[in-house]
């Protein structure tokens, strides 16, 4: 629901941030808590980041 294209690219990346925040969650918790597997949410999370990426160069494709 975003009013203009520039506007909608800064949310993206601003997704993309918290991904990145969300994987460094994850190592560290994967130190505290060495039992745990934690494959799924690596997979889930690179496969987020590959979309937000491929949505982020198809927006800014359109937008020029």
């Amino acid at each position: 629901a975003r009013n203009h294209t520039k506007e909608f690219i800064q949310f993206l990346g601003i997704a993309f941030g918290s991904s990145l925040e969300l994987e460094t969650q994850a190592i560290i918790s994967k130190k505290e808590y060495p039992n745990v597997s934690y494959i799924k949410i690596e997979n889930l999370l690179v496969e987020i980041q590959k979309m937000l990426k491929g949505l982020i160069k198809s927006v800014e494709a359109r937008s020029q």
